[in-house]
């Protein structure tokens, strides 16, 4: 049990996962430390208001790595990877910067370094960034660091993205329309991360995949038009625009064999976790009004 004194580190705090771990912590009374490459960008600034102390740096600065990790008992670490097109970053960068991150933690000695993969980290899939996190995992746990791995499902958050169709009217993903798919709330991950980084001994050595519900494509329409007022129909992700992508039809394949759709326990999450976001909840939580804001004016009105 980590102690309210002791300092936990986030790596990844302007993200998503970073920052509702950060934020979560903080409505813990922890102590939290940020790796940030900008203190005066306006996602630093949100977290300095939180009380949280910045460290600037960046993941290909071992110096600024150590620097952050000075002191610190628990380290929590998501990474950009070549899937976030805004970074330009390949997959090698993103197993050298995990590679950095634990080699900074066991040099700084560190209590508990918490990594959040993703579901179906392999490297089988045929796709870079599943197989980069797996061989992050690897080499976490053969590092003599003590390590927790979360593995998320699909963020809700997700189907804002505009790769998504809402923006055409049409909730649209990579499961076919009667296909379950475990899905969590970005804000439930960092709920997770928060527990576990207050108190590792459960998860030491472990690799726990986490969901916060589980839901096919005609549920994800059927919820949101409830929620919106407006009719949203669901669509899979039709192979012949997933062709014009490798990656994308790599991912249509994969989810249609079943090797991500998430294998989460979920009644056992919630027991752990009781406030975890159904779908519904999430929706209720005001993102049923920014769908709203993205659905075609016709369909918004």
């Amino acid at each position: 049990m980590a102690k309210k004194s002791e300092t936990v580190l986030v790596l990844g705090a302007t993200g998503q996962q970073g920052g509702a771990t950060a934020r979560a912590l903080v409505s813990e009374g922890r102590r939290v430390r940020a790796l940030v490459r900008d203190e005066q960008s306006s996602k630093a600034r949100e977290l300095a208001a939180l009380g949280v102390e910045l460290v600037r740096g960046d993941f290909g600065e071992a110096a600024s790595l150590e620097r952050a990790m000075s002191g610190v008992h628990g380290v929590f670490t998501a990474l950009p990877s070549s899937a976030d097109a805004q970074y330009g970053l390949t997959d090698d960068d993103e197993v050298r910067f995990g590679i950095a991150v634990i080699d900074a933690a066991r040099r700084a000695g560190v209590q508990h370094l918490l990594y959040s993969s993703t579901i179906g980290a392999s490297p089988d899939l045929g796709l870079g960034h599943y197989k980069s996190k797996w061989q992050i995992e690897q080499y976490l746990r053969q590092s003599g660091v003590p390590f927790s791995i979360v593995r998320p499902a699909p963020f809700m958050e997700l189907l804002l993205s505009p790769y998504f169709g809402l923006r055409h009217g049409v909730a649209t993903f990579f499961g076919a329309p009667d296909q379950i798919v475990q899905f969590i709330a970005v804000q439930d991950v960092g709920a997770i991360a928060a527990k576990l980084l207050v108190d590792p001994t459960p998860s030491l050595g472990r690799t726990l995949d986490i969901a916060s519900d589980a839901l096919s494509g005609n549920d994800i329409a059927a919820k949101i038009s409830r929620a919106t007022g407006r009719h949203v129909p669901y669509q899979q992700i039709p192979a012949e625009a997933a062709a014009q992508s490798p990656m994308l039809a790599r991912l249509l394949q994969a989810m249609t064999h079943g090797k991500l759709t998430g294998h989460a326990d979920l009644p056992a999450l919630r027991a752990l976790y009781p406030g975890l976001l159904t779908f519904e909840q999430w929706l209720a939580a005001g993102y049923a009004g920014d769908i709203m804001k993205v659905l075609p004016p016709t369909q918004a009105r």
